[in-house]
């Protein structure tokens, strides 16, 4: 039993040693000098403003709108140029091709598209599978600098 409290003893005596080593040592490095205090920066208005993001001003907008409108680009938007993409867009489901749109139709194109997305045919649609029925993400512009 004596001889666990010598080595306790022992133990704390090293460690009690070391601390007092690395004490010593720590005091006779050299002292790093305290980072600067940095300058105000000079005020230009009596009160500071708000930081906040840029935006595009509601007139860049409605412009930019307007020329995706515009496929023509004379500076007009005609109503073939308006109607033009709801046209295909129709015209896909209108199987028939007679200018209306009838449930059956609309009912047909539904099912293709979930007998596509279900593929192990379970009659529901996995969150994986659900997944395949979003739309294409938009077609990435290339820089034409």
């Amino acid at each position: 039993m004596w001889r666990y409290f010598a080595g306790a003893a022992a133990s704390l005596l090293l460690v009690t040693g070391i601390f007092f080593i690395f004490q010593s040592r720590a005091q006779d490095q050299s002292v790093i000098p305290p980072a600067p205090q940095p300058r105000p920066a000079p005020m230009l208005s009596a009160q500071p403003a708000a930081l906040s993001a840029p935006e595009a001003s509601p007139k860049s907008r409605e412009e930019k709108r307007f020329s995706r409108a515009d496929r023509d680009n004379n500076g007009r938007i005609e109503r073939e140029e308006l109607l033009a993409p709801r046209r295909k867009a129709f015209a896909k489901l209108d199987t028939n091709g007679n200018g209306t749109l009838s449930f059956d139709e609309w009912g047909v194109k539904t099912l293709e598209k979930f007998g596509g997305a279900d593929k192990d045919r379970s009659g529901w649609l996995s969150p994986a599978e659900y997944a395949t029925t979003a739309p294409p993400p938009p077609k990435k512009k290339r820089c034409v600098c």
